[in-house]
């Protein structure tokens, strides 16, 4: 299981309907296609703007520019009571808008896969050489394939 803890900081959220309720779903569908399930877990998921993402962008991986999706896995901490805290995601709401109508997405669905995205990364995958990269989207794929949502590489690779 994985319990979300999470925060609308700034940006027009309320305008995705439902969002904390497919972002908790999109959470449980990375963690069934990683396969852990063995344990418990929680994230915290902070839902803010681009100007402050950039600035959180800027800080901790110094690009100084706005960014979909960030993510800051917790350290390990061994003999820890209760769910394994993974770590943090933060979403920027005009970044989602802005892929979202460029890809011709649903908001939704893209909102979905930059959760399943930013989970996938707290447990430790990554993107960082094109081996890494190809297991993690076709992790990705499953996961959304598991909530309805189409895969959001099948028209790049076109």
């Amino acid at each position: 299981m994985i319990a979300l803890d999470i925060m609308v900081e700034a940006g027009e959220w309320s305008r995705l309907e439902g969002a904390e309720a497919l972002a908790q779903r999109a959470a449980e569908a990375a963690v069934a296609v990683a396969e852990e399930t063995e344990e418990d877990f929680e994230v915290s998921v902070m839902l803010t703007d681009d100007a402050h993402i950039r600035e959180l962008n800027r800080t901790w991986r110094h690009k100084d520019k706005p960014t979909n999706v960030l993510s800051f896995p917790a350290p390990d901490q061994p003999g820890a009571e209760g769910p394994r805290h993974l770590g943090d995601i933060a979403l920027a709401y005009e970044t989602l808008v802005r892929e979202s109508e460029e890809e011709s997405k649903a908001l939704a669905d893209h909102f979905a896969h930059l959760i399943v995205h930013g989970i996938l990364h707290l447990l430790g995958y990554d993107h960082e050489d094109e081996e890494e990269a190809e297991d993690m989207e076709a992790l990705e794929v499953k996961a959304l394939a598991t909530l309805g949502i189409a895969d959001p590489y099948r028209d790049m690779a076109a």
